[in-house]
């Protein structure tokens, strides 16, 4: 029976990075984001530190996409294919505009983007998870899902209307497969992300000593959820600099 795997989609240079690398020390790992560009330089890093990667092109928006990219984890790894732990890190356009001036087509993009990916990811990842538990009596951690939220989950600002709403929407389908699943022994968190986080594209935002979040600080947050037993399950945490006001 092969080696459980861990599943990552909406890998690029920061936060799903960092996560890639760090579940990547215990399991094989499958990256999956739009643009293969985004994925291939973190496949290609953790291959070559001894780690196993692999990258699938997917718009987890597309469910013919999702249904795709696990034919393609059973043509890799087999059709008893077994998920340890699942993480969507994907989201629709970060959206700041006054209310009057959103479109449908904006608020379209940012359901598709989080609300629908996120529900085409745990339908996809759900059976794999459970497979885990079906086949092994007593695996070494709980199969995990875990999705990222971020401040917007939970706090409505001005002109982050379309963001708020798919961010919402994330937290109360995280929610309730929380519920749902939980007693079955799958363990499904959600993770506020309360501030900017310090990747690439904000290296030159200027928010003073210690106030971004380390992307592989989220990282080893995540892995302390996987390893959480039954007995112990958080369903939320939220995460922010010591220095961020809330």
């Amino acid at each position: 029976m092969s080696k459980p795997i861990a599943i990552i989609a909406g890998v690029g240079p920061g936060t799903g990075a960092a996560v890639a690398r760090k579940f990547a020390l215990s399991y094989p790992v499958a990256l999956l984001s739009r643009n293969p560009s985004t994925y291939d330089p973190i496949v290609a890093e953790i291959n070559k530190s001894g780690g196993k990667a692999i990258g699938i092109s997917t718009d987890v928006s597309d469910s013919k996409s999702v249904k795709a990219m696990v034919e393609k984890l059973k043509e890799e790894y087999g059709n008893d294919v077994r998920c340890a732990a699942a993480v969507f890190n994907a989201s629709g356009a970060f959206v700041r505009k006054p209310f009057l001036e959103l479109t449908e087509e904006v608020m379209d993009s940012s359901y598709a983007g989080s609300a629908k990916g996120s529900f085409n990811f745990a339908q996809a990842t759900l059976p794999l998870l459970l497979h885990l538990l079906a086949s092994t009596s007593t695996p070494p951690h709980p199969p995990t899902l875990i999705f990222t939220g971020a401040t917007a989950s939970v706090k409505g600002s001005a002109l982050f209307a379309a963001f708020a709403t798919m961010k919402f929407a994330l937290r109360a389908m995280a929610q309730s497969l929380a519920r749902e699943f939980g007693p079955k022994g799958v363990h499904v968190a959600h993770a506020v992300i309360d501030g900017v986080i310090d990747i690439p594209r904000t290296k030159e935002w200027d928010l003073g000593e210690g106030g971004k979040i380390d992307p592989n600080a989220i990282a080893d947050a995540y892995w302390h959820l996987h390893t959480q037993p039954k007995t112990a399950f958080t369903w939320e945490i939220d995460i922010r600099p010591g220095i961020e006001k809330w």
